[in-house]
């Protein structure tokens, strides 16, 4: 059986607080006996920081620790209160955008980075700020992308499966016709057609949909990115927990403000800057295990 449909099923007779803690504790065992997987973790840290040694092996612990606490969110969110969700989300630089998320008449696209907890900020905005429609890469076994659609979906989260060309084209009649924010995971490039842009003092390879997609329906792109942040006494105990997110909205690019044949590619390395910006603050949340696209 799948280890995480496994965990999926184990989780359901747990206490929350003994998901939390195992979670944990497995983490820190990752972490100490390392590994391909943690190898690359550190080299895609260290690509972000410039660390080394040791202040890098403490980043990559914490983010190990981050990545363990998004699961057990994960795994136990069915669980959570609507207070203690709202306990645990904070929002910054939202005033800039408001105006423009209230009186959209069409989709909003939303630049994402794969930090924090996607499923907590994405269960607060639907209720609070604008409904929310996601695209998620179908997961083998399939009965785990099941289950996470299950999950998200009873959050009010809309979600596509990632089916290639023909996901893009529902994605622009979505955005035509319905105001929403269309959250695009696009710092790791799944398409195979990705483009170069400058992170980090890096040339790296990310998602093309969020540019493209913005230019297609004539609507803005807001780079968005979230962080884990220590309660303070009184959140946590509305929250149930000693940690809460941060929804933190980046400043909006319009497409109307870039020309001529480049205008995709320019677009990407705008909402980029702000993301990796975001994720050189926080870089312990940001959770990329995963090969990178880094072009050098």
């Amino acid at each position: 059986m799948d280890p995480l449909l496994t965990a999926w099923r184990v989780s359901r007779v747990l206490p929350v607080r003994a998901v939390r803690v195992i979670a944990e504790a497995g983490a820190r065992v990752a972490w100490r006996r390392g590994g391909r997987v943690i190898d690359r973790f550190e080299d895609n840290l260290h690509r972000v920081t410039g660390l080394e040694g040791e202040a890098l092996r403490n980043v990559s612990r914490a983010g190990l620790e981050s990545v363990a606490r998004y699961y057990a969110e994960a795994l136990t969110i069915g669980r959570m209160s609507p207070k203690q969700i709202d306990a645990r989300v904070r929002l910054e630089g939202y005033d800039e955008v408001a105006d423009l998320l209230a009186t959209s008449e069409r989709g909003v696209v939303a630049a994402l980075s794969h930090s924090g907890n996607w499923d907590l900020v994405g269960a607060y905005a639907s209720k609070h700020i604008i409904p929310v429609h996601a695209v998620a890469e179908i997961l083998k076994p399939r009965e785990v992308f099941d289950q996470f659609v299950e999950m998200r979906e009873g959050l009010g989260i809309h979600v596509l499966g990632h089916e290639g060309s023909s996901t893009f084209r529902k994605l622009i009649s979505l955005g035509l016709k319905e105001r929403t924010l269309i959250c695009l995971l696009a710092d790791r490039d799944m398409s195979g057609s990705g483009i170069e842009v400058d992170m980090w003092g890096n040339r790296v390879k990310v998602a093309p949909g969020p540019a493209a997609l913005s230019a297609a329906i004539s609507s803005p792109i807001i780079p968005v990115h979230v962080f884990y942040e220590r309660l303070p006494k009184e959140r946590r105990k509305r929250a149930g927990s000693p940690w809460g997110v941060v929804l933190h909205f980046g400043d909006a690019i319009h497409p109307e403000d870039f020309e001529g044949s480049g205008k995709v590619e320019a677009m990407t390395q705008a909402w980029a800057t702000q993301l990796a910006d975001a994720i050189a603050r926080h870089p312990e949340d940001w959770h990329m295990l995963q090969r990178f696209g880094w072009a050098s």
